[in-house]
Order: structure tokens, then C-alpha cells, then sequence
């Protein structure tokens, strides 16, 4: 699965490729995706096989590595509704397929969850789960957690509501669904439920901390990653920004948006939530990855989650109980002052609070966050944690806005730009029980791909102008790069060939919100387009094209 594991470490024992031989990393095959938007899914190896999905059309494609070049095995075409593609927010992207019991799991642009037979690509069911009238969308990578595929939605900026589901693997049959906005009953916050905090006990919550009736609008989608602890029996996601991104308009906490809810894999019930940005202002969608760690915290044994946010800090959460032991800022901040450990609020600095018509200047971090989707890796050699991530702030002018159905409902003018120091993007090593970077690699652009790190002291990464580097785990030193034929925003990932040696794969194909101005053809002179990321990266164009391909590299 993307993640490599339910935990989502995205850390593999293979070390073939290590410090020493990893500059001797020459291609083995590329294929094309027959796509040019924005390529962000992991591809899987099974056996014999590599799998990897498209963006739009979501097409799957097995490749054959026990033959030369690889070829083409099957291609699966689920055939989404074309529709679909104008009421996607920020490019029409999939990140990923996973795998189990002979089967692979899709969800597909238009709202439906998909299994198909690993081996012979044929549909084995169907159900649909999102409806692109409402604004609904379906973007993220299945979970599969025991016989549950665990899936959400996206469209927080078209105001849908958002949701988390559990599906029958064999059926595709609907176990249970979540709401992330309304009554208690919606939501599955029950006698079970037991978070940390007082601010999060109450009935109801999920309406009294909206304006009337707004919550139905309310956001809080599902489009990022989902992790799970079969000893706990628990999954954890992130929730996604309240709509519209103009505060003003719904003055209250907006639970249980923004936040990181722990349910029971098997009813669906809350055990926890925690609110990252209470009243969220800047589009921080909670959905980063939640990375599953057991260690030593301050002499005592913990199961914790490793959540880097798009406020800026990195949160070190008890899984068990939902507290927060720690949050350090691993960017510059300036929308907010702290992390109140006693209380769990964010500490807001009300000097840089948007406002309607008055342009709020240098709000760091920008809506995309210190990170956005782009996944960490954790390293079980160094310890350390591998962030790829953006430098960006913005400036943003709140504007009044009215709610039509599968339409923008954002409300915010936003003009993104380079943070401090002026470029637009880091690779960071974070010292979790320190909490600092270790080393940073500063890259022009903002780092879109996600991160992999391996036990032979490596860490891979791609660039937005293209570049696949691998770094050295212990000091960030460049090891080797390659230049690819499009910006990369995909996830690394390695794995052993039926030849018995190891390969490392990314697909390369610039796109998603950050590259939406090639992907998409957008002016740069409109610096508000792709909400506001243009202005971020008007020279993104002459520095790549669009592509769609997927890259395969080995030292042997």
C-alpha cells in the first residue's frame, strides 16, 4: 500500500542500494501513463508485478518485471464520469491503489470505490460512494485495515460535508460512515468517545460550534491518508479545512474539522479527536499523514502519532488517548504564537487574523501549509523523520460568498509567495524526540513528492523541475540525481525485482495544486488562479513541461 505499511512509515529494509553504489543508479525501463496531469500515486510491486493508477481516468495498468522492459500485463479503465474533472479543486489527481488478498482498490475521480482482480484486471465490484453534483470528489489512497477498505472524500473548497467509510472487501458492501460535521449521531461520537480535552466533550459539538445550518456545508473531507493500529483496533485521519475559507462568516471552534479523529476500525465509533486549528483561517487541512510510532517518551513507553501539519508544527499525539506531548514548529510561523500544551489550543496571533476586504500581508505559513499532502518517511536506521515541504506565505483578502452546489465556495482572495530566504521548498531531517531539524535542503520550488528512506541509509525525493535525488539519511549530503522529463509530485517507492535485485520507482508528471499553472495551462499573470499557488510559482513553466511516466532505476 502507499506508506508501505498500515503505520505509513514509508521505510524500507532493503539496503542493496546503499551510500556506497546508490550514484550507480541508472534506468531500467520508463512506461507512459498516457497522461499528462498531475502524477502523485505510489507504484506497487506484488510478486512479479508493478501496479500503478493514473490521474484521470484512473487508469491501472499492470506491468509485467519478470520480462524484459516490462510489458503491459492488463490495463484496467474504470471509465469515470467526465463531469468529474470541473468540480476537482486542485488538479484531477489519484494517489494511489492499494493491495489485498488478490485484489486492488481504487477510488476513482467521480466518487466510486473499485476492486479489481490483481491478476486479470476485471472489475469484481463497484460502489459508489461520492456524488460529483454535490461537489464531491475522490482523490485519496484506500486503506486497508483487517477486511475494510477505508475510504473519504475531497471538495472541502466546493463546501460538501465530509466523511470517512468502511467497505466489506469482499462486497464492497458500506459497514459504516462518518460524518465530520453535524449531530453526534452522524458523526459516531458515542459512549465510547473519551478526548483529552474538555473543549471536545459535549453534545453535539459538530453543530452548536457553527453558525445555524452551516455545518452542511461544513467541509472536513478525507483526502489524505488514514492510518491504522491493529492492536488498538483504531484508524486515524485528518479532517479537512471548514468552508468557505472565509472565517468570518462562521464564527466558532467549526468541529470536527481541522482535526484528527481515532475511531474503532470495526464500528466506525470515536474514540478521540484532537483539533489541530480550532476556527481554521488559513486553509490548514489536518489530512497530513499520521505516522504510527511506539517509543520512549520522557521515560515512559508510548504509542504515539507523528502528525507534521499544515499549521507549521510537528505534533507528537498519544494515540490511545489523544494528548499532545509536543509541538515544535519546523517552519516559519507567523498565523499563529504556540501550541498551548495544557490546553491543546493553537495560540492564534490575532495581528495577522484575515479580514474582510482588507488584504491580511505575510502570513506564513500559506494555505498549502508547512506541508501539504506530500508524505514523510520515517527511518527506523536514524531515527529520524523525512519531511518534504513548502516555504511559502501569503497575503489574503477575505471576500463574501454565497453557497451553490458544486461550485467554488472558498471566499478568500490569496496571493502566495516565497517565504523567508526566498525559496520555495525543503527537504528536512526532524529530530522527533528533539524536535528540530537535524539538516534542511533548500530546493527552489515547493518539495510535492513524497519521501522515502531506506535501511541502506538513503532518502529519495523529486523535484518539482524534475530532478529524482537521493540524499544521505545521516547528513542530507547529494548522493546522486536524475533528471526526469516533468516535474515530480509522485511518491518514491523500492522494492525487489523477481530478479532478486532492487529497484526504486516515481513516477514523474507535474501537476496538483502546486503544479496546476503547467498541468492545467493556467496565466500566470492571474496570480489569485489555482487559489492563489500561481502567484507562488509563475516561473514553474519555463522550468518544466507536462508528463506523465513512470521512471525505474537499479545499480545493476
Amino acid at each position: 500500500m502507499p506508506g508501505a505499511n498500515t503505520g505509513l512509515t514509508r521505510y524500507s529494509s532493503l539496503n542493496d542500494i546503499n551510500t556506497e553504489n546508490v550514484s550507480k543508479l541508472q534506468p531500467k525501463f520508463t512506461f507512459s501513463m498516457g497522461v499528462d496531469r498531475g502524477e502523485e500515486s505510489a507504484p506497487l510491486v506484488i510478486g512479479s508485478t508493478l501496479y500503478v493508477v493514473t490521474p484521470y481516468p484512473n487508469i491501472i495498468y499492470a506491468l509485467d518485471l519478470s520480462k524484459p522492459g516490462a510489458p503491459m500485463k492488463w490495463k484496467y479503465e474504470p471509465h469515470p464520469l467526465a463531469a468529474s474533472q470541473g468540480v476537482a479543486c486542485c488538479d484531477v489527481v489519484n494517489r494511489g491503489v492499494s493491495f489485498a488478498n488478490g485484489r486492488l482498490f481504487l477510488n476513482t475521480l467521480d466518487g466510486n470505490t473499485v476492486a479489481v482482480d490483481a491478476n486479470t484486471g476485471a472489475e469484481i465490484w463497484r460502489t459508489q460512494m461520492g456524488n460529483i453534483n454535490q461537489g464531491e470528489t475522490m482523490t485519496m489512497a484506500p486503506l486497508v485495515a483487517k477486511d475494510k477498505v477505508i475510504v473519504g472524500d475531497s471538495g472541502g473548497e466546493m463546501g460538501v460535508r465530509g466523511w470517512i467509510a468502511a467497505l466489506d472487501q469482499g462486497s464492497g458492501k458500506v459497514l459504516w460512515k462518518a460524518f465530520n460535521t453535524g449531530p453526534d449521531k452522524d458523526v459516531l461520537i458515542g459512549t465510547g468517545f473519551n478526548s483529552f480535552y474538555p473543549q471536545f466533550q459535549g453534545k453535539d459539538l459538530g453543530v452548536t460550534t457553527w453558525p445555524p445550518g452551516m455545518w452542511e456545508q461544513g467541509g472536513g473531507t478525507v483526502w489524505g491518508w488514514v492510518s491504522y493500529d491493529p492492536e488498538l483496533n483504531m484508524v486515524y485521519y485528518g479532517t479537512s479545512n471548514p468552508g468557505p475559507w472565509n472565517s468570518s462568516m462562521r464564527p466558532g471552534d467549526n468541529l470536527w474539522t481541522a482535526g484528527i479523529f481515532a475511531r474503532d476500525a470495526d464500528t466506525g465509533q470515536a474514540r478521540w479527536f484532537y483539533q489541530l486549528s480550532p476556527h481554521d483561517v488559513s486553509d490548514y487541512d489536518a489530512v497530513n499523514e499520521c505516522i504510527l510510532l511506539d517509543m520512549n517518551w520522557n521515560g515512559k513507553d508510548r504509542k504515539v502519532l507523528v502528525h507534521p501539519d499544515r499549521n507549521g508544527y510537528v505534533y507528537i499525539i498519544d494515540r490511545e488517548k489523544g494528548e499532545v506531548l509536543a509541538a515544535n514548529p519546523f517552519v516559519p510561523i507567523t498565523s499563529s504564537q504556540t501550541v498551548d500544551l495544557m490546553s491543546g489550543r493553537l495560540i492564534y496571533n490575532q495581528a495577522k487574523a484575515p479580514k474582510v476586504d482588507q488584504e491580511m500581508k505575510d502570513i506564513c505559513p500559506a494555505p498549502p501549509g508547512g506541508k501539504d499532502w506530500q508524505p514523510s518517511s520515517f527511518s527506523e536506521q536514524t531515527g529520524l523523520l523525512y519531511i518534504p515541504h513548502n516555504n511559502l506565505c501569503m497575503d489574503i483578502t477575505e471576500r463574501d460568498v454565497g453557497y451553490i452546489a458544486a461550485t467554488p465556495y472558498v471566499g478568500a482572495d490569496v496571493h502566495m509567495k516565497a517565504g523567508p530566504g526566498g525559496h520555495r521548498g525543503e527537504m528536512t531531517a526532524w529530530d522527533i524526540q528533539a524536535g528540530k531539524a537535524v539538516w534542511k535542503i533548500n530546493e527552489s520550488f515547493p518539495v510535492w513528492s513524497g519521501a522515502l528512506a531506506t535501511a541502506g541509509g538513503v532518502v529519495f525525493y523529486g523535484t518539482m523541475a524534475g530532478w529524482f535525488k537521493a540524499v544521505d539519511a545521516k547528513t542530507g549530503a547529494l548522493l546522486w540525481q536524475y533528471k526526469t522529463g516533468s516535474g515530480i509530485i509522485g511518491q518514491p517507492t523500492t522494492w525487489r525485482g523477481p530478479d532478486g535485485n532492487q529497484y526504486v520507482s516515481i513516477l514523474s508528471g507535474v501537476g496538483g495544486w502546486a503544479g496546476a499553472i503547467v498541468a492545467g495551462g493556467l496565466d500566470k499573470r492571474d496570480g489569485t488562479a489555482a487559489l492563489g499557488f500561481v502567484n507562488a510559482v509563475k516561473d514553474l513553466p519555463e522550468h518544466t513541461t507536462k508528463g506523465g511516466s513512470l521512471y525505474v532505476f537499479s545499480v545493476q
